[in-house]
């Protein structure tokens, strides 16, 4: 749980850095910033979604994960989470905008491969690498979004910490299926989910990138199964 618990950290102390120089630039300013990470995010996602080996296995999955996702409403879940947290936590002029702030901070440090591969090889191997590199990019992207859009990005250490626990703590048990056509593919669809969070970002269209979630866990049985039946691998 080494490498998750630093990310929580990293992610708390990028968030309160920016709460307390984020003041000093002006709200177009933190516009355009919001806008170009935006762009940055859809590169991101679309280079990971673009590795992928067999398009039909994240079609697949974010077919059947988010029909799993929308029965039950993880988006809703986690909004109820971040009003919960916005009530009890937020001041009346921080109110605005936390709950966007913290699902769309949330969903970026969750869903990326970093988040999963780092946390598989913490849980499989002991090896804290790839957490380490992920913790210094989402500190220094915590200053940014804490900047431009306030406290809540500061709460989404929560759920990074809960996920990415929970995938460390779990990957023993997924030890023997967790092959590199596996992995790659559960990185490819959330490569593509990435794309849907800069869509988000940019206020393109409302993507609901939290209920297609389960896509990158069903990813693993059709990564396999597509395998054994030799369907487009």
């Amino acid at each position: 749980m080494l490498g998750t618990i630093v990310n929580t950290i990293a992610i708390v102390i990028g968030g309160f850095t920016g709460l307390l120089f984020g003041q000093a630039l002006p709200e177009k300013m933190k516009s355009t910033v919001i806008q170009g990470i935006g762009l940055v995010v859809l590169l991101i996602g679309g280079s990971m979604a673009l590795q992928t080996k067999n398009s039909l296995v994240i079609i697949a999955s974010l077919v059947i994960g988010g029909i799993i996702g929308e029965w039950i409403d993880i988006e809703l879940r986690l909004k109820e989470f971040g009003q919960w947290l916005e009530n009890k936590f937020a001041k009346n002029g921080e109110k605005t905008g936390f709950t966007k702030a913290f699902v769309t901070a949330s969903l970026i440090y969750c869903v990326g491969a970093m988040a999963i591969m780092g946390s598989l090889e913490s849980g499989l191997k002991g090896n804290h690498n790839i957490l380490f590199a992920k913790s210094m990019l989402d500190g220094i992207s915590a200053i940014v979004f804490a900047s431009s859009m306030g406290i809540g990005v500061v709460a989404s250490a929560a759920p990074v910490f809960l996920y990415q626990g929970a995938i460390t703590l779990g990957a023993g048990l997924l030890q023997g299926i967790l092959s590199g056509p596996v992995i790659g593919e559960m990185g490819a669809t959330g490569g593509l989910l990435i794309v849907g969070i800069g869509i988000n970002i940019l206020e393109i269209k409302e993507v609901k990138v939290g209920n297609l979630l389960p896509g990158i866990f069903l990813a693993i049985p059709i990564t396999l199964l597509f395998t054994k039946l030799h369907l487009g691998m």
